[in-house]
């Protein structure tokens, strides 16, 4: 076998660079990749978009299975391009948008069914769009104010007096409809009162969008903030109760140190107390003492000094006047 350096350069060259090719082209398409890629892509005929954005999720019984790549318009319908991997998508599958937060958020949710694949996309009978709310209450109230009441009200009535000698059933359920009539005659006012009013809030969630999602984006801060010390509190309660532990630990590893050293700390209070008058008395008659002494030590540097009672009788001889004079 010959040494690589002694081959033809010429066909490891044109090996080489179809290699290089064939992974630039992987590159670009390494979404449609098996096991790394996100797996081949289908198509599927919406009548209409019904929020679906690009990156929604694409969803299977619930489990997110891939994403929205594309939305295109086709001739008055809507051509979503998506990614499902490891689902096979066959001739009998449906499609259909639903709604996943109650902010909006639409995902394209997947029924597949069927033994063969399917080829091309998926057509409008087999998908389906959601019912949007805000322009059925609007289409609401302008059909319910063209509608002439007077004018269905005589219709009710002459329908109930032609049919009014057929049979009881009949003529039961007609007159109920005669009774609807003038109920409804009599709400009018109310029920476009209602419906003006319905459509004044729906204007006005319409107008406000932008204010709603900003406010609704500011609340993410203060969420966070709320979690941040949420969590701070929790470890404070967390340590709390370890030094409670080790603080009871303490005490039991010290019990018979603490208690005499307690024992004694209560007699000393317990002397302190009963004694206070007589400390509170000393302090009040050290008090010009210490004055008239601080003087002395200031005016020079011998100084004299009497503590009556300090020597016993013998020695210092007897004051007959006493220490301290009234």
């Amino acid at each position: 076998m010959k040494p690589f350096q002694q081959r033809n350069p010429v066909p490891i060259g044109i090996a080489g660079l179809l290699v290089a090719l064939l992974l630039v082209a992987a590159s670009y398409n390494i979404s449609k990749l098996p096991i790394i890629g996100d797996g081949p892509t289908h198509t599927a005929f919406l009548a209409n978009a019904a929020g679906l954005e690009t990156g929604s999720p694409v969803k299977v019984a619930g489990v997110s299975v891939g994403h929205v790549q594309s939305l295109e318009l086709r001739g008055g319908k809507v051509l979503v391009e998506y990614d499902a991997k490891d689902i096979d998508i066959g001739d009998e599958s449906r499609a259909s948008v639903q709604l996943e937060t109650l902010l909006g958020r639409r995902y394209l949710e997947l029924a597949p069914a069927g033994e063969q694949p399917q080829h091309g996309p998926l057509p409008l009978s087999r998908t389906t769009t959601p019912y949007d709310i805000i322009p059925a209450v609007n289409q609401l109230s302008n059909t319910v104010g063209q509608v002439d009441v007077g004018k269905v009200e005589r219709a009710l009535n002459a329908l109930s007096g032609t049919f009014g000698n057929t049979s009881d059933n009949v003529g039961g359920a007609l007159t109920g409809l005669s009774r609807l009539s003038m109920t409804i005659s009599k709400r009018d006012e109310q029920l476009s009162t209602l419906l003006h009013r319905a459509d004044q809030v729906t204007g006005t969630l319409a107008s406000r969008n932008q204010q709603v999602s900003t406010l609704i984006k500011d609340i993410n801060p203060l969420l966070d903030q709320l979690r941040f010390r949420r969590e701070a509190i929790h470890r404070l309660l967390i340590g709390s109760r370890e030094l409670a532990e080790q603080l009871r630990g303490l005490v039991a590893d010290n019990r018979a140190q603490l208690r005499p050293a307690l024992e004694r700390l209560d007699h000393v209070a317990t002397v302190l107390e009963r004694n206070r008058e007589n400390l509170d008395h000393g302090l009040a008659l050290l008090r010009p003492y210490v004055h008239l002494f601080t003087n002395a030590v200031g005016s020079g540097r011998w100084f004299d000094a009497y503590v009556c009672g300090l020597l016993p009788p013998p020695t210092a001889g007897i004051n007959e006047e006493g220490c301290h004079n009234k």
